[in-house]
Parts: C-alpha cells; structure tokens; sequence
C-alpha cells in the first residue's frame, strides 16, 4: 500500500479548526440567537461536533449539533437527524470536503421549509471544482486538484486525523 499524501495533520487540521471557530465566532459577536450546527453525514458530524464544541468557548448562544443525511451520488431524500424548528436561528452546515458543491447544495433542501436567521457553510476542506453555485463562508484550506485526484478526511473515534489526497 503506498504512503498516504497527507495536505493536513492532525495537528493542522485541529488548527484550522479552531481558526475556522473563531472567525465564525467573530461573525455572531453581538448577536444571542440560537446556533445549529448541521454536520454532513458521516465526517461532516464529526466536523461539525467539533466545531459546536470550540464555538461554545467562544461565545454565549445556545449551540446545538445535528446531522443531515443524504445519499450523495442521488439525493432525492435529505433528511435531518432531529426534527426541529430553524425559523430565526444562526444555521451553519459542516463537512469535510466540497468538491463541487453539489452536497452541500443538497444540504439545503431541509432549510427551504424553515426561514433561518443566517445560513452558513465551514468545510475543513475546499477543492476548485465547482460545478453549482456554492461558496463556503468558513474554510480550512482550499486546494487546487485534478479532477481525478480526491481528497479524504481521515476520522476515527471521533477525532479528525488529518485529510490527504488520494
């Protein structure tokens, strides 16, 4: 088996992380509305717990973490882990990888329903392949990669271990 092409460590990603936490932090100073953080499916929740738990040593909203699940190759049923009401909250969707856009474009359809305070996106990890008109507000790192070349976010435990290209 070859050696992984590691673009983030753990410690990397960890940073980038916590720098991603602190602009969005920055972004809701003065503002108390209620965050949901909703984590793609399965490295997103990761992601997206993670950053709910930064977040909350950062300011005072009620911070909560749910999940939306979705079959990315036919996304006709996205659904939420939690039924909840988002009407007037601070949404933020997390994932690990925007490749082009499509996920979390998708990850959407849930919200249509409600009408949010504000609706953003963090990504640990952006490639230059967009295909839909979707631009994460909060991102780790962006890279420039082939269209054959894909990115994996290594998660186990409940950790992010660090992302390479495969």
């Amino acid at each position: 088996m070859a050696p992984k092409n590691y673009i983030l460590s753990k410690a990397e990603a960890a940073h980038r992380l916590n720098r991603m936490v602190l602009e969005l932090a920055e972004h809701l100073s003065g503002d108390d509305t209620p965050v949901v953080i909703i984590g793609v499916r399965n490295n997103g929740t990761v992601i997206a717990e993670k950053a709910g738990a930064l977040l909350k040593t950062h300011v005072q909203n009620k911070i909560q973490t749910i999940s939306v699940s979705l079959d990315k190759s036919n996304p006709g049923e996205v659904t939420l882990s939690e039924q909840i009401d988002l009407n007037n909250l601070n949404v933020v969707i997390a994932d690990d990888v925007t490749n082009s856009g499509r996920t979390l474009l998708y990850a959407l359809k849930p919200l249509l329903q409600f009408r949010p305070r504000s609706i953003q996106m963090l990504v640990l990890v952006e490639r230059m392949h967009k295909l839909f008109p979707v631009k994460p507000d909060y991102v780790g790192l962006s890279i420039a990669t082939t269209l054959q070349d894909h990115i994996q976010v290594e998660v186990e435990g409940g950790e992010i271990l660090g992302a390479y290209v495969v």
